[in-house]
């Protein structure tokens, strides 16, 4: 490494530390874990999580653990028989040198910088320290896709290129079906199918990958959104007779029949999924929204005055649902939604605590509007308006 100007080289790689990720201090914590857990149980996906959680452990200061990814990282790819294997060994040993680098170990970081160099050789690129390619293109959208709503428009232009060169392609459909699901939140449901703009992109994806349960789950919840339920529940189905990245099928599932008021039904397959991934903030929260479902179904269904048994339950479902709002919000700190509904519960507990305990109906609303109104509620951004 030029030690005059180490980084001048560095920055000329295609890699994590160079693609210029958008990572809130707050959320580390919780990438690690999605990380962790997609390793776990999506399939295909741990080919890109070990680099990427080689950079999430550098940014935490653990180094030494960034090498241990690293090489598992590196034994994936060796077992990897597709064709941009090479690629993916560029990223890691991109990954490797600046690893390197930043704990002062010069020489190491120049022998992964010779690694890269002498493989970009082999290419028609002008670059020695880099390619050019839709695989790359690839790499870095799955990288940039990962690492949350901040990055999406970046992700989604990265598969763009790449299906450029290569339309037909699954994996570079399959990235880019992902990212525009995610950006394709309607603010209400039902919305039009001519404003559903994932849908032609996961049918595309799941014709040329017709085994991924996870594309088809998403194209269930999409085809709620517009409506369709009974094509959504067909192709809910399909995605629960697989057995590939069933964890994640479960998850969705579970979100497709709540929104259709199966909520018994709904959280049979978020406990199932809890025990795969206990930390996963999307299941607390979505086990929450169940429990309030619950509770508005029994107030419903006692116009709004339980008592007895019902009061119980009312009282015993919204304490469930606190703690898991909770859960969602220490885990993921920035998660904006989670901190909206918990403070909806409290207040809603709050009212009913005085309703019932005072037995006075006027003195319980004065003391939970005034209660409310104290209440601060975060600054919603576009992502809040997920259709949860």
């Amino acid at each position: 490494v030029n030690e005059g100007n180490p980084e001048s080289l560095l920055q000329k790689l295609r890699c994590h530390f160079t693609w210029g990720l958008l990572i809130e201090d707050t959320e580390v914590s919780d990438l690690q874990d999605r990380i962790l857990e997609e390793i776990q149980c999506l399939d295909t996906e741990h080919k890109v999580g070990y680099n990427l959680l080689a950079y999430v452990k550098h940014l935490q200061g653990k180094h030494e653990d960034a090498l241990e990814n690293l090489k598992e990282a590196e034994e994936v790819v060796q077992g990897d028989q597709a064709d941009h294997s090479d690629v993916r060994s560029l990223v890691t040993w991109g990954n490797y040198a600046w690893v390197y680098y930043h704990m002062g170990r010069l020489a190491d970081a120049q022998t992964y910088l010779d690694k890269v160099e002498n493989t970009c050789q082999k290419s028609a690129d002008p670059s020695r320290y880099s390619t050019q390619c839709p695989e790359m293109d690839c790499e870095e959208g799955w990288a940039l896709l990962k690492c949350g709503g901040k990055n999406y428009e970046r992700a989604k232009a990265c598969f763009e290129k790449a299906l450029e060169a290569d339309p037909e392609n699954p994996e570079f459909n399959t990235g880019y079906a992902i990212t525009v699901y995610r950006l394709d939140y309607p603010a209400k449901r039902p919305c039009n199918v001519s404003d559903a703009f994932s849908l032609q992109p996961l049918r595309k994806a799941i014709r040329l990958n017709p085994q991924d349960a996870y594309l088809k789950a998403l194209l269930a919840l999409k085809l709620q959104d517009v409506g369709e339920e009974a094509e959504g529940r067909e192709c809910m189905e399909e995605a629960l007779a697989h057995t590939s990245s069933q964890t994640y099928v479960f998850r969705y599932a579970a979100k497709f029949f709540r929104r259709q008021g199966r909520v018994e039904e709904a959280l049979k397959y978020l406990k199932r999924a809890l025990k795969a991934t206990p930390r996963s903030v999307f299941l607390h929260h979505q086990i929450g929204l169940c429990y309030r479902e619950q509770m508005i179904q029994i107030k419903n269904a006692t116009h709004m005055q339980p008592r007895g048994r019902d009061r119980e339950n009312v009282d015993r479902l919204v304490q469930l649902a606190i703690n898991e709002f909770q859960k969602a919000s220490v885990l993921k700190p920035t998660f904006e939604l989670a901190h909206v509904h918990l403070a909806e519960i409290k207040s809603l507990s709050f009212g009913n605590f005085l309703a019932y305990h005072w037995k006075s109906e006027d003195k319980a609303i004065t003391q939970y509007l005034k209660e409310k109104k104290n209440l601060t509620f975060p600054k919603e951004r576009r992502s809040s308006n997920k259709t949860y």
